[in-house]
């Protein structure tokens, strides 16, 4: 496939399995205004009949479509299918898509991790196809732009993962920090845990609280040291520890590495990451001592990340911000997809991040 960008003959056909999550209406969001992408059919088992414009009145005058059963044969009428399901989902529909040559892209977990059994480990239960594991390109297109290309099944990276991943990106790949003293502090906006209903998300729970959660382990710490030991060429060891801010939309992820011998000046690592994201058209490397924040990427595809040397000693911190629901799902997905198509990698990303 060619690696410039081309104008697609006719738009592209596009499903969407599970449109009524976050991620699902930030991913109908970005679709409608596309300028190479025509929904054809967005599914949901539990607004079958519905239609998008009533669940989602910000969508009027958008699409006409009605949410209907994910169905397998008319799914494969599709150019490319996005999954904005929860895990375990894709992988049971995923065989017969691919059977019928559909290109995915999938947003859950089901297809980041490698290894099977330690994906059994963390999700509770046994993969549903894991001879499908080994096709799936992990879809950070920093690092696998030119894999992702030739894809067929897109897995789409974490919210955290992103946001942890492209900050230790440059020091990992020139072997600047220790691959085993990581440390990852984030935190998300509630949008991250999801749409159903669950008591510590309401209102009168999580506002005006911040907590950690899943510090003695959580289930995207295996993506994301399998994610830094992709680019650091070896074995890693991560603390990751989440937390829950009570806001909407965003994370934020402080992250700590002890410098090698042969680490440079800040001031040389600040013009490494420069050159190592120049032409990434997503990734912003703001100037030394800034202080990133979420309100700098609110609903655009976009991560901002700053470094700081604590009185220049031998540890550094990186800050990266992301806004989940694009750069860290729906966004990246995207971004996949025009990759996938020979398309401006930015079609229908070109958003200003809201301000206020």
């Amino acid at each position: 496939m060619s690696s410039q960008p081309a104008q697609a003959s006719a738009p592209l056909k596009v499903g969407v399995v599970g449109g009524t999550g976050y991620t699902g209406v930030e991913l109908l969001r970005l679709l409608v205004n596309h300028p190479h992408a025509e929904l054809d059919v967005i599914t949901s088992r539990g607004e079958a009949g519905v239609a998008v414009a009533d669940l989602f009145p910000s969508l009027r005058g958008r699409t006409d479509l009605v949410f209907s059963e994910p169905d397998a044969k008319r799914l494969a009428g599709c150019d490319v299918v996005f999954f904005a399901t929860p895990h375990n989902v894709a992988m049971r529909m995923m065989p017969e898509l691919m059977d019928a040559g559909v290109r995915v892209v999938d947003l859950s977990a089901d297809f980041r991790l490698r290894d099977h059994e330690l994906w059994s480990e963390w999700y509770g239960e046994p993969h549903a196809c894991p001879e499908l594991l080994a096709d799936a390109v992990y879809g950070l297109p920093e690092v696998n732009r030119e894999a992702i290309r030739d894809a067929r099944l897109v897995a789409c990276a974490g919210c955290y993962p992103t946001s942890i991943q492209l900050g230790y990106l440059p020091l990992l790949e020139n072997g600047w920090i220790k691959p085993d003293q990581l440390i990852a502090n984030a935190a998300s906006g509630a949008s991250g845990g999801g749409k159903s209903a669950k008591v510590p998300m309401l209102l009168a729970e999580a506002g005006e609280s911040y907590k950690a959660y899943g510090a003695s382990g959580h289930r995207h710490l295996p993506e994301i040291e399998q994610g830094l030991a992709d680019i650091a060429g070896g074995p890693v060891s991560a603390t990751f520890v989440p937390h829950l801010i009570p806001m909407i939309r965003g994370i934020h992820s402080t992250l700590y590495g002890q410098l090698t011998a042969s680490a440079p000046p800040l001031e040389e690592i600040q013009a490494a990451f420069e050159a190592r994201y120049a032409d990434e058209p997503f990734v912003d490397v703001m100037p030394l001592g800034s202080h990133p924040e979420t309100r700098f990427v609110k609903g655009a595809n976009m991560c901002r990340l700053a470094l700081h040397q604590p009185r220049g000693e031998s540890v550094i911190v990186v800050l990266s911000v992301i806004d989940n629901l694009v750069k860290g799902a729906s966004g990246q997905a995207v971004q996949a997809m025009n990759i996938m198509f020979g398309l401006d990698e930015g079609a229908g990303l070109a958003v200003v991040p809201l301000a206020p």
